[in-house]
Formats: C-alpha cells, structure tokens, sequence
C-alpha cells in the first residue's frame, strides 16, 4: 500500500515509490527502489525535498507508535514493609568535549586489561571473567554519557595492539548498538562483555600467523577460522555468560549462510551473534594493520550496506548500528558544498546527515583555512555535506586531533598523527 510520510521519517528497508518535489530537485536518476544505503538517505534530507511516497507492500513501513496504555494505580504499600529502594540514575549524558577526556583515559586501562587477558589465555590459565565486570562496567557508563567519544578513541589503534584493542572497539561498539536497539543498560553490559571477549579464541593462534604482514595461504586462512571454536572452547572453561560464548562462536556466521564455523543462516543466528558480526568488522576495516590501512569510517559505512545487500549483515542490525554511529561519524572526512573539506566532530541524532564538523581546508584555494565549528543541523546554516572523502588520497596526518584534541589522544598514549 502506498503512504505519504516525510523524508526526515525515512529508514534503512523501506520501498521509495515517489519523491513529492520538483524533478530538478531529485538527488537520483530513479524514484523507485529499496532504501539500502544510508548515503541514499542523507542525499534525500539534504534535497530539500520534504516528503515523499512509500510502498510498504514492497519495504518496511514506518514503525507505529507506541499504544498508550494507562496503568492502574499501585496499591499502598503495607506499614510494615519499608518501601522500595530507588532505582539509580544511569549516567548523565554530556557532550563530546566533556566525554573524551575521561574516554581516553579509560582506552589505556582497557588495553593494559585485555593484554593481560590475551597472555593469561596463552599460557593456559583459566579464563576469569570476572575480572573483566568492572572494565566492561564503566566502558557502558562512558557510552551511555556519550556513545561517540570511546568508540571513536578505540578506533585508534595500531598494528602492534590490533589484536587487544579490537577486543575494546568491539565491546564499545556492541554497548552502543545495544543502547540505539532500546536494550537497558544491564543488557548492554551483557552485550558489551560478549564483545571484550568474542575474539578470545586469537589468543591460541600463532603469532607469526596472526600478525604476517602479507597475504594468509589457504592453510593458515584455515588455521585462522578455527579461532571461534577455539575461543569457545577456552571461554567454556571459565564464567562466561551465554551471550559471550554464543557471540565469540558466532560472530563470522553470516544470514545468508555463508559464514564460519557452522555456516549458519536466517532465524538460527541470535540477535546478538548478529550484532557481534557488524560489530566486528566494522572495527576491522576502519583498524590500521600490518597489510593495509584502515578506511575511512563514512566509507565503511557505505561498503557495509553494499554488502548487507549481498546478505553479509541484518540490514535492521545494520539501520540501528548507522543510527548509533552516524551515516557521517566521528572522524569522518567530508566535502561540503563550498569546496571546503572538515572533520565529522559529532553527531546530530535529530539529523544523522547533518553533524557538526570541523573545517580546515579548501579545495578550491588548495591550502588551509582557518578553523571553524560548523553545527550542520543548526536552522541558519547553509552549508551541507557534499559528499565523503578518502584521506587515503589526502593523506593529512591531524584528522584525529581535530576531532579529538591533542590532550585526549595523549591520554591513550597515542600522537595526533594517523594517516587515515
């Protein structure tokens, strides 16, 4: 059936049947298809076009509201039963600026955390989890105070700690999407010990394996894939919750059923071994490693629906983990309008395609610009994102510290240069 909604409402899987604007206004060649990639999305809130026509026959409808339902008034408590404690306040949410120092320091103990654990892991000893409670603890208060400044430190990492700070990332990422899914914090906390832990199995692989610089033969790509079980293994003999052994052995099962170890599919894989597998690699292709350097986060955005529409991810999993991080996130490389280039500083949750960035550069004098803070989504602003760049082809060494400042990135012992 058809139905006329507003741009702003569209999401990831519905049917676009028409767009409501003059023709010369339309961002596409086409009017009719299925919303798959999120650029798709932010071109049309960047049209100007305001509504348009959905066919939920053929996509997603939007989602209806919520039924009001009253509740009935609570009976008086008997006088000699004390009433019930309050329940604590979760985490204040706070800015980006506010969130990063603490984030940043919280980076470092992780790293220190998950190295020990790896090298617990190696020499044999049982594994502990619950040494990890208090860590996983307060990486969820940090995302709930502000989802973008770990998950963005965390990818910060190097070739020589991917294999520790990965297991970071992960958790962050997985505590994030929990949060955009609507999970409470104890569930977050859940999912986010799964990511600390789902790569564990890593720790049992050879180091001249896992760290080679070039390309695995198929015996060692084979050796690698064993690591799921491997880790399963080693978690099985230790506290791990279900939801950590269900995601360290299920993370690479793909819905279409061409993942690994099982070659699992459809209903068979649990939400959070799907949330485990978006997780994972988008922090993989973002990551600078021994063979390659990390993309770009807004282009790994964009390869990560290209592939959901070959069956890799959930595409619902991968709408909310858009959501959470932003079509454009942090650290992102963009072109506006104007010719001039600036860093993705933080999201809009209102409006995912219109952070606030920071400009440096112009394209067309081909040289620096003075600094500015541009809030993309503030109602006079003119400019807009024009598009995502590759700093592989730039090649400018202080993205990171323009987003993230030189203090905080100096807190997680990292410099401000990085190449992409």
């Amino acid at each position: 059936m058809l139905k006329k909604i507003a741009v702003q409402d569209l999401r990831l899987g519905m049917h676009l049947h028409e767009l409501c604007g003059p023709w010369l206004d339309h961002p596409f060649w086409r009017a009719k298809f299925l919303l798959a990639d999120p650029a798709d999305i932010a071109k049309l809130n960047a049209s100007g076009i305001t509504e348009c026509w959905i066919d939920n026959a053929k996509g997603l409808d939007v989602a209806p509201p919520a039924p009001k339902v009253e509740s009935p008034p609570a009976p008086a408590a008997p006088l000699e039963h004390a009433a019930a404690e309050p329940q604590p306040p979760g985490p204040m949410p706070c800015s980006l600026n506010e969130e990063l120092s603490r984030a940043a320091l919280l980076v470092k103990k992780s790293r220190t955390a998950v190295m020990s654990l790896f090298s617990e892991a190696r020499m044999g000893k049982t594994m502990n989890t619950e040494q990890c409670v208090e860590l996983v603890g307060e990486i969820t208060e940090s995302v709930w105070r502000n989802p973008g400044a770990l998950v963005s430190l965390a990818r910060l990492k190097t070739h020589d700690d991917y294999s520790y700070m990965h297991s970071v990332a992960v958790c962050a990422l997985m505590v994030s999407l929990a949060r955009q899914l609507g999970q409470s914090e104890a569930e977050a906390r859940d999912a986010g010990m799964a990511g600390l832990l789902h790569d564990m199995g890593k720790a049992l692989m050879p180091l001249e394996v896992l760290n080679k610089p070039g390309k695995l033969t198929d015996a060692e790509y084979d050796l690698i894939k064993t690591h799921p079980e491997r880790g399963h293994e080693l978690l099985l003999g230790g506290s791990a919750t279900a939801t950590a052994l269900d995601v360290c052995l299920h993370h690479h099962e793909r819905p279409d059923g061409k993942g690994y170890p099982h070659g699992l599919s459809g209903s068979a894989l649990s939400l959070h071994a799907r949330m485990g597998g978006v997780c994972d690699v988008y922090d993989a292709i973002t990551s600078n490693r021994l063979y390659k350097a990390g993309w770009d986060p807004a282009e790994s955005i964009a390869r990560m629906a290209e592939w959901t529409k070959l069956g890799q991810f959930d595409p619902l999993i991968v709408h909310a983990f858009v959501s959470s991080l932003g079509i454009y996130p942090t650290g992102s490389l963009v072109r506006l309008q104007s010719g001039r280039l600036a860093v993705v500083v933080e999201q809009n949750p209102a409006s995912l395609a219109s952070p606030q960035v920071k400009v440096f550069f112009s394209t067309r004098a081909d040289m620096p610009v003075p600094l500015e803070l541009i809030d993309l989504n503030h109602p006079g602003c003119t400019e807009r994102i024009a598009g995502r760049e590759s700093n592989a082809v730039w090649q400018f060494k202080h993205l990171d510290e323009l987003w993230a400042g030189r203090e905080a990135l100096a807190k997680t012992g990292r410099s401000g240069a990085r190449k992409t």
